[in-house]
C-alpha cells in the first residue's frame, strides 16, 4: 500500500500534518472559498457544520465540494500528491483535518487553525456482552480487537497484550466488527462511534479511552502556503464562536464524553511523545502484532516504534548476504530494490531507523516482519530464513555484523531500538 495520508476517523491518520507538498496558494484575504472534507470521515457532517458557522463568522462566502478531498469511494486516505492535486482542483480550505502532539505537522507547507474538536480514539466494547465486558479470551488466550487498516487505531491496537487482530477498511466495519460479533473490542476513533450510534441508535457500546500517544487528536482547517491572512481569520472566528457557546453547541454531540475524556497524568506521563509521521507510508504496527485476520485485503504495513534499552543481537556476513537474496525474491517488488520504498514503506534511512530515540525494536520488526510478510504469502518462510532477512535489514541500516548467528529466538526476543547503527 503506498504511503497514505488517512483521515483521523479512520485515521484515517494516517495525519496529514507530515505532508511535503507544493499546494495551491489561496488568496491573502479571500472573499470566498471552495471547502473540502476528509474522504471517509465519520465527522464530515460535523465538519461541514463547523466550516458553515466559522466562515460565515469570519466574513467569507464558502462553496462546498461535491466530493471529498480526492473521493473515490472508499476511506484508504490520500497521498501527498493527491492532496496537492485535490487543493489545486477542487478547495482552497480542507475542514476536518486531523492533527495530534505525534504528527503536529511543523515542517509541512500546509497551514493550520486552532483545533475545533478535542477528541481521539476509543476502546469499545458491545454493552452487555459478557465476553467482551470481561475480556474472556479464546482457547489460545487470546482476544480478538478490530483496527482499521492504515490508521491510528491500527498502531494502538497492536499495543494491546493477548490479542489477535481483525483489521477492517474504515472505521464504521471497525465498529460493525464489535456490533455483529467478529471482535470483542476495537479501537476506533470516537466520531466513529458517534456516526455508527446515528445509524443503529438500537446499538450501544461500552465506551473507554484507548491510553495511547497516537489517540489524542484534533480536528483542524488547512490550507496552503500563502494563505495566513484567511487562517487568522478563521482564528478569530473560531474564538468568538467560543465563547459565545456556539462551537460547543455544534461540537457537543461527536465530543468525548466527560466521564472518559481525561487520561490520568500518571499514563499520560507515560506515553511517548516524539514525532511520528503517518504520511507517505502505511501507518506502523507494532511488535505484538502477532496474529492477524485480515478483512478482504493483505496484511502489509510498516511499523510502530517501542522504546528499549538492550544491545542489538549479533549476525554475520553469511546471513547477510542470504538475506539481501531473500529480499530481492520476495520483499523488493513492494519496498523497492535499494529498500527505498515502492508500494509499501522504505525500510532503510531514518524514516525506519532514526538516529535516536527510536520507537521500534528490533524484536518488533522481527515478529511483525515474520508474521505478516511476505504480504502475498505471509509467513512462508522459516525462522532462519527470516532470521537471515533480520540481518539484512541490520546491516543496511547501519549494523555491523560479528562472529556470531542471529538466530530467530535472539531475534524475536530483542528489545533494542531500531535506531540507526553507525558501522564502525
Amino acid at each position: 500500500m503506498n504511503i497514505r495520508l488517512t483521515q483521523v476517523a479512520l485515521a484515517s491518520a494516517l495525519v496529514a500534518g507530515a505532508a511535503q507538498v507544493a499546494v495551491h496558494a489561496a488568496a491573502q484575504t479571500p472573499s470566498s472559498v471552495r471547502v473540502c472534507t476528509m474522504p471517509g470521515s465519520p465527522s464530515a457532517e460535523l465538519d461541514k457544520s463547523v466550516a458553515r458557522a466559522v466562515l460565515s463568522t469570519a466574513g467569507i462566502a464558502a462553496t462546498f465540494a461535491s466530493r471529498g478531498i480526492d473521493d473515490n469511494g472508499d476511506d484508504d486516505g490520500i497521498s501527498a500528491r493527491e492532496l496537492s492535486k485535490s487543493l489545486q482542483r477542487d478547495c482552497d480550505v480542507i475542514a476536518g483535518f486531523p492533527r495530534s502532539s505525534v504528527a503536529d505537522g511543523s515542517d509541512s507547507q500546509l497551514l493550520f487553525s486552532q483545533g475545533y474538536l478535542h477528541s481521539g480514539y476509543v476502546s469499545i466494547a458491545l454493552r452487555g456482552d459478557h465476553a467482551a465486558d470481561t475480556n474472556v479470551a479464546a482457547s489460545d488466550g487470546k482476544i480478538t480487537i478490530a483496527a482499521t487498516w492504515s490508521s491510528p487505531s491500527q498502531l494502538i491496537a497492536v499495543e494491546q497484550k493477548n490479542a489477535r487482530f481483525d483489521l477492517e477498511t474504515t472505521s464504521k466495519l471497525t465498529v460493525d466488527a464489535v456490533a455483529k460479533g467478529r471482535a470483542q473490542r476495537a479501537i476506533v476513533w470516537y466520531p466513529a462511534v458517534v456516526a455508527y450510534r446515528r445509524a443503529h441508535p438500537q446499538q450501544h457500546f461500552d465506551v473507554a479511552v484507548a491510553e495511547s500517544p497516537y489517540a489524542d487528536w484534533n480536528l483542524v482547517f488547512a490550507s496552503g502556503p500563502g494563505t495566513q491572512q484567511m487562517q487568522k481569520r478563521i482564528d478569530g472566528a473560531l474564538a468568538r464562536l467560543r465563547s459565545d457557546g456556539r462551537l460547543a453547541a455544534l461540537t457537543r454531540n461527536w465530543a468525548l464524553p466527560a466521564t472518559i475524556a481525561t487520561v490520568s497524568a500518571t499514563t499520560r506521563a507515560s506515553l511517548v511523545r516524539s514525532p511520528a509521521r503517518y504520511l507517505d507510508g502505511p501507518t506502523q504496527p507494532s511488535p505484538r502484532a502477532n496474529v492477524w485476520r485480515v478483512s478482504g485485503m493483505p496484511a502489509a504495513g510498516g511499523f510502530l516504534k517501542v522504546a528499549a534499552t538492550t544491545e542489538a543481537p549479533s549476525f554475520d556476513h553469511d546471513q547477510v548476504a542470504h538475506g539481501e537474496h531473500l529480499y530481492a525474491d520476495s520483499c523488493a517488488k513492494c519496498h523497492g530494490e535499494k529498500l527505498e520504498g515502492n508500494t509499501a514503506p522504505s525500510l532503510i534511512g531514518p524514516a525506519f531507523a532514526p538516529a535516536a530515540n527510536s520507537h521500534l525494536t528490533i524484536g518488533g520488526i522481527y515478529q511483525y516482519m515474520s508474521t505478516n510478510m511476505p504480504a502475498d504469502h505471509p509467513g512462508k518462510m522459516s525462522d532462519e530464513e527470516y532470521a537471515d532477512l533480520m540481518a539484512f535489514l541490520l546491516y543496511t541500516n547501519g549494523y555491523d555484523t560479528g562472529n556470531a548467528k542471529l538466530t530467530a529466538q535472539a531475534a524475536q526476543s530483542s528489545t533494542t531500538p531500531l535506531n540507526a547503527g553507525p558501522r564502525h
